[in-house]
């Protein structure tokens, strides 16, 4: 049996099987789901040990890590597949319309919690894997796999983990699936990603709670600072005002600009998929540019006093925020870091203290070329598993081990996502659409053997 019709003959057991991986709550970011996610890890280590000879359990000061390796002919390339195990958290519960752990089908797509973000899109590799691996015997080029269970938390032991065994994660290229496509019908090959850090603060006003009617209008509201101090994030362009934030943002090319602005994608379904009265964004660049090319400042979370049913008029003694800056080439991390803690502190007015602020965790953006044969093959591959010509993109998102294995071994990072824009990765209905999910499986397959006559 050729590749293509085993994979197409073993369909129901691959959808079988991812079902079963989603079902598994590896929420990484909560203590309760600890014991899920060492079981996710065991998860994917037997089902690697059917293509692979070596295959380990790395146990960190967090979640563990997953490796794997075939290594057996020393004149193909070594490629290393990089995924993660680990998903966001489900909440809020309500608004799923079926429950967020029970891998449900409808529309021709799958719902689930990780089913685009990225248990979907790694377990489309584990059967690319094994088809390759029951059709020819063995894997046709050597492979390593490194899959991690703290991508959703900031990846901590990974980078550990990486500065400590380089000799052992050395490769040819770099595989990620934790990408998207441009659109229905258009495979695509990322080659952009922005960077990430991630901030939390806290700010202390009166020495306890107070009642709002006995004390409003003397005192201090937490709440209200922190929201005067984020409304102050923006001028009227949407420009971010952190002094020297925009100073080291590369400029693209004419000829990259124009190219992304080409690409077929419609403004009027990125609005159907936001879902928003109207847009808004940095003003000089459309949305293309905005979402892929340009750095943000966002406020992912605010609270504090009373948030329980009912009324409590209270003035809250401390007010906590979340809060994030995307960053682009060549944007450094600890400098708007540095940036962006000191512009915060100084906004803040006297009749409250900061009393915590803290960088979660910073990452690079990442850009390269895309000129290397191994991006040939990979168009040549989606087009195998979709039947029509990928197209290269950037893309908004963060994949932090990406920078660092691009920087660390200088290979080409070839990033195949199998994602779309609507489906739902960290909010509430999460799906990936089940004609990606097994075009995908022969898009990768097909892309790991053609590797072995490159």
């Amino acid at each position: 049996m050729n590749l293509t019709d085993y994979i197409e003959s073993h369909r129901n057991e691959h959808l079988a099987e991812l079902k079963q991986f989603l079902k598994i709550p590896s929420v990484s970011t909560k203590a309760e789901n600890k014991a899920d996610v060492e079981r996710a890890a065991q998860w994917v280590a037997n089902k690697l040990r059917g293509s692979f000879s070596h295959v380990e359990v790395i146990p960190t000061k967090m979640h563990p890590l997953v490796y794997a390796e075939s290594l057996h002919d020393a004149s193909k390339p070594t490629v290393l597949f990089y995924g993660h195990y680990d998903v966001q958290p489900p909440e809020p519960l309500e608004l799923w319309t079926s429950p967020a752990f029970e891998p449900t089908e409808r529309n021709g797509n799958l719902y689930c919690r990780g089913s685009v973000d990225d248990k979907g899109q790694v377990h489309i590799h584990l059967a690319a894997f094994e088809a390759l691996h029951k059709t020819l015997g063995k894997l046709p080029i050597n492979v390593k796999v490194l899959i991690e269970g703290e991508e959703e938390v900031g990846s901590e032991s990974l980078y550990e983990f990486v500065k400590g065994n380089k000799p052992k994660l050395k490769a040819d290229a770099l595989v990620v699936s934790d990408t998207g496509m441009l659109g229905p019908g258009v495979p695509s090959v990322t080659y952009g990603l922005r960077g990430l850090n991630y901030y939390q603060m806290e700010i202390s006003g009166p020495a306890q709670d107070l009642h709002s009617g006995v004390f409003g209008g003397a005192v201090p509201n937490p709440l209200t600072v922190l929201c005067e101090l984020f409304a102050k994030m923006h001028d009227k362009n949407f420009h971010v005002t952190v002094p020297g934030f925009y100073d080291d943002v590369a400029a693209l090319s004419k000829a990259e600009r124009k190219a992304l602005n080409s690409l077929p994608w419609k403004a009027k379904d990125f609005k159907k998929t936001v879902g928003a009265p109207e847009l808004c964004g940095e003003k000089g660049f459309s949305i293309v540019e905005q979402v892929w090319c340009r750095p943000t400042f966002e406020l992912n979370g605010l609270w504090g006093g009373y948030m329980g049913e009912g009324a409590k008029t209270v003035i809250p003694a401390k007010a906590w925020a979340k809060f994030s800056t995307r960053l682009v080439p060549d944007q450094d991390p600890d400098r708007i870091a540095k940036q962006v803690e000191k512009y915060i502190r100084n906004l803040l007015p006297n009749t409250v203290e900061c009393t915590m602020f803290e960088t979660l965790s910073k990452g690079k953006p990442w850009v390269a070329p895309f000129t290397h044969p191994y991006f040939k093959a990979a168009q040549r591959a989606l087009e195998h598993g979709f039947g029509k010509k990928a197209v290269f993109i950037r893309e908004g998102g963060s994949i932090p081990f990406v920078t660092d294995m691009h920087d660390t071994f200088k290979v080409p990072c070839i990033l195949m996502g199998f994602g779309l824009p609507d489906e739902n990765a960290h909010a509430p209905d999460e799906h990936i659409s089940l004609e990606n999910y097994f075009g995908g499986i022969k898009a990768v397959a097909n892309f790991y053997q053609d590797l072995g006559t490159v």
